[in-house]
């Protein structure tokens, strides 16, 4: 039976009842309380223990209140339906079991907002078990609803619950990747999965939102969409189309890209952004204004659009005015030492792959390149001449960049390829490079002197190229060194040799 008046779980013990917390065992209490109704006002001590200041005490009292209502929800001992405040359930006409019923419901409401509230607890180990509890509690009451469904054909899922969990996650205060990390295991989980990705994403602490958007794997058929967490026999599951999943997860991404975003967090989106985000997405040209506007900003940031940018271009005719301009005005010396060299290389490699591109643009690419290339370091130089080498076999009209005597009315710090009279110009920079200290890349800068072969060269393997693999190549060549024109015969022989002579000191 429920006490006459309700006991604050979260107030302060005085230190009599600290004493009799401190030999309390929660899950024998939770057995006594599980095996008789008579026991039922136990259940605040079991509460009680959740406040406590050790982490043993409290870990163990999370797996006692998961146990016991896990049990009570089984048993269909919670009440089930619009739950009234405790106050109209003592004074209003209601029997024995209602009353209990109604008095175990406001016990595990209360257990589920002390567990989200140890979500945000100091200790990992407590923030982790009260996870799993209230995933456990979310599974039981997903078989148990806690909601009449009469008149409903699909699962009732605790969509309270886990939102409650999501919104914790995403801390104000603090870094929660690690529970963000333990977190997703749930996210394998179809309804889990969609209803996060419903959940309202303020981005209070980005990196969170970031951790757990980012986490987020989304089926590529429909056959996938098997692994549920609540299941009730003879009502569809919720959630369980994939186009459903995409125009929820295309929404989730937009509203959090809305948001100002540090340059950091940028290149955190746009590195996942072409295999993890467009092709999850049932619209993705709605991502046009983000990759643009990032594109514009420049540096690394850019770099890192264009791989989105290709996939819109190429797959969905993205039409983006100016795109060469500013690719052409990307080339600069900082592109041969960012992080993102390779990709940028392979990109721009892709984007002027095209015959059709005109002869001026494609000349400017080159003698950009070639100019840029004179300060470059040996791996850079080693991928960048074979790429020049490149676009002229595509274009042969840049042939007479080769053959022309060595005049250069380019202008470098023209932003318009048009107007940088590249095609007026010379290659002069690689003959250049012809007298480098590098002899590999010496070997490579000769190559020009001859006829290019047809086939292109296959630039992929040059991307990843590092000096210090270039320095470990150079060590392991073997070199034959002559030392002198004819070997010695007695210096070192015995006999009559200036070794072979042996001194005496008496």
């Amino acid at each position: 039976m429920a006490p006459a008046k309700k006991r604050n779980v979260c107030s302060k013990t005085t230190s009599a009842n600290a004493a009799k917390k401190a030999k309390i065992d929660p899950s024998l209490q939770v057995q006594q309380i599980i095996d008789s109704r008579k026991n039922a006002n136990d259940v605040f001590d079991v509460l009680d223990c959740l406040q406590s200041e050790k982490e043993k005490e409290v870990i163990s009292a999370i797996n006692a209140c998961c146990n016991l209502f896990v049990a009570l929800l089984e048993r269909k001992d919670l009440f089930i339906g619009k739950l009234i405040d405790e106050e109209a359930m003592l004074t209003g006409e209601h029997n024995a079991q209602d009353k209990y019923s109604m008095f175990m419901r406001h016990r595990y409401n209360d257990c589920v907002e002390t567990l989200l509230e140890h979500l945000v607890h100091k200790s990992y180990g407590v923030k982790e078990c009260a996870l799993v509890a209230l995933m456990k509690l979310a599974a039981a009451e997903g078989q148990y609803p806690l909601e009449d469904l009469d008149w409903s054909e699909h699962v009732s899922f605790p969509r309270t619950l886990i939102l409650g969990v999501v919104g914790r996650l995403l801390s104000k205060a603090e870094d929660n990747t690690m529970l963000i990390s333990r977190f997703t295991e749930y996210l394998e989980m179809v309804d889990v999965r969609y209803y996060t990705l419903v959940a309202s994403l303020i981005p209070v602490y980005q990196n969170n939102v970031f951790t757990l958007v980012s986490s987020i794997i989304m089926p590529s058929q429909e056959s996938e969409l098997t692994n549920f967490m609540v299941k009730q026999k003879g009502l569809t599951p919720c959630s369980s189309t994939s186009q459903e999943h995409k125009r929820s997860f295309e929404r989730m991404w937009l509203g959090f890209l809305k948001n100002k975003l540090p340059s950091n967090m940028y290149k955190k989106i746009l590195v996942i952004l072409h295999d993890s985000i467009l092709p999850n997405m049932s619209n993705p040209t709605l991502m046009i204004d983000f990759l643009t506007a990032a594109y514009d900003v420049g540096g690394a940031i850019s770099l890192l659009a264009l791989n989105g940018l290709f996939i819109l271009i190429h797959h969905h005719n993205l039409d983006y005015p100016d795109f060469y301009k500013k690719l052409y005005n990307l080339l600069e010396p900082s592109v041969f030492h960012v992080k993102y060299r390779a990709r940028f290389f392979h990109l721009a490699n892709l984007f002027l792959s095209s015959t059709h591109l005109p002869v001026y643009l494609v000349a400017a690419f080159a003698k950009r390149l070639a100019r840029l290339a004179l300060t470059a370091p040996p791996e850079s130089l080693l991928m960048v001449l074979p790429f020049i080498y490149n676009l002229i076999r595509r274009h042969p009209s840049c042939r007479v960049l080769v053959h022309r005597p060595t005049t250069d009315p380019y202008l470098m710090d023209e932003e318009d390829p048009i107007l940088s009279h590249a095609l007026e110009s010379s290659l002069w920079e690689i003959k250049t490079l012809q007298s480098h200290y590098h002899p590999d890349v010496t070997r490579v800068a000769l190559k020009i002197n001859k006829p290019l072969s047809v086939p292109e060269e296959d630039i992929d393997e040059l991307l990843e190229i590092t000096n210090f693999e270039l320095m470990e190549r150079d060590l392991k060549a073997t070199k034959n060194v002559p030392l002198e024109f004819e070997p010695a015969k007695k210096l070192l022989q015995g006999g009559g040799g200036i070794l072979g002579q042996h001194f005496c000191l008496e």
